[in-house]
């Protein structure tokens, strides 16, 4: 093992790692796309995330003025509910009109929760879509939690 044998052996391993058809050149390009699918990856994530938050943010919005118009017809049932009633015990309507009355009142009624139970599942959606809120298992909020020291 005499210095020129370790010159010459040097020459063969660097020109090995030189010559290597193309190999790492190909691990490089390789890299590069794996990092560029796990960019697309990570934006299609990101962008669904939002679209998620969008999506309940509006639908909590359209509730709450449907809510709202809801509201109104079920104080107008109310109102017509206790006219027939008053009608009915002055002598000047039937039954039939007080029951129909109270009938649209509890259809509304029955509306106005239909959309209230609407607008928790969208508020929980929303929450979800933004990280959550509460860890399982937990009886009340973390609003009502003591603060942390």
């Amino acid at each position: 093992f005499d210095t020129p044998s370790r010159v010459w052996s040097l020459g063969a391993a660097l020109a090995a790692t030189i010559f290597d058809g193309g190999a790492r050149s190909a691990r490089n390009d390789q890299a590069v796309a794996a990092y560029d699918a796990a960019v697309a990856q990570y934006k299609q994530t990101v962008l669904g995330g939002l679209q998620e938050v969008e999506d309940n943010l509006s639908t909590l919005r359209v509730l709450d003025q449907e809510s709202a118009v809801q509201a109104q017809a079920v104080q107008a049932a109310q109102l017509s509910e206790r006219l027939a009633l008053s009608q009915y015990q002055a002598g000047t309507a039937t039954y039939l009109s007080v029951a129909t009355a109270q009938a649209t009142a509890l259809t509304n009624q029955r509306n106005a929760v239909t959309l209230l139970g609407r607008q928790l599942v969208a508020s929980v959606a929303l929450i979800k879509a933004t990280g959550g809120g509460w860890h399982a298992g937990q009886a009340e909020p973390l609003a009502s939690q003591p603060a942390a020291r």
